[in-house]
């Protein structure tokens, strides 16, 4: 299972993604397995060297006592040292941004989150990227 963030495809060309671990209370991981996100005006950014998701929503537990989460706060994410560099040297460019595209958990049962790196749309390159989907719609619907 895995919650995607379809936004960030619309408003943003990805040139790299990578794969973080989230740094999570037990009541967030079962929000999450719930699939109780949202990524609505989620961003990353970095703090002395550290990766940071800002904005995610992830809703409080139903079940969840006093001991709940709080729904918005940052988060940390894990990455190793040469990544974290590399990712916050292309982010020094202008224009790259670090978002975050979709939460899903790996084999061991570890949510994690796919972050990618890109540059932001114009209007005119959003409305063709709506074109082109439409097109590919339209002659996937006469093949068939």
């Amino acid at each position: 299972m895995s919650i995607q963030n379809r936004s960030a495809y619309h408003d943003y060309f990805i040139e790299d993604k990578y794969d973080a671990g989230m740094a999570l209370v037990g009541t967030e991981v079962k929000s999450i397995r719930e699939g109780k996100v949202s990524f609505v005006d989620s961003f990353c950014f970095f703090i002395k060297g550290e990766l940071w998701v800002r904005n995610m929503h992830i809703a409080e537990y139903r079940f969840g006592t006093t001991n709940n989460h709080i729904a918005v706060h940052d988060r940390k994410l894990l990455l190793q040292k040469r990544e974290l560099r590399k990712i916050e040297n292309k982010m020094k460019e202008k224009g790259y941004s670090l978002v975050p595209l979709k939460i899903f958990f790996n084999d061991k049962g570890l949510a994690k989150m796919e972050i990618g790196l890109g540059k932001g749309k114009k209007s005119f390159d959003k409305r063709d990227t709506l074109r082109k989907k439409d097109a590919e719609r339209e002659m996937k619907r006469f093949l068939k």
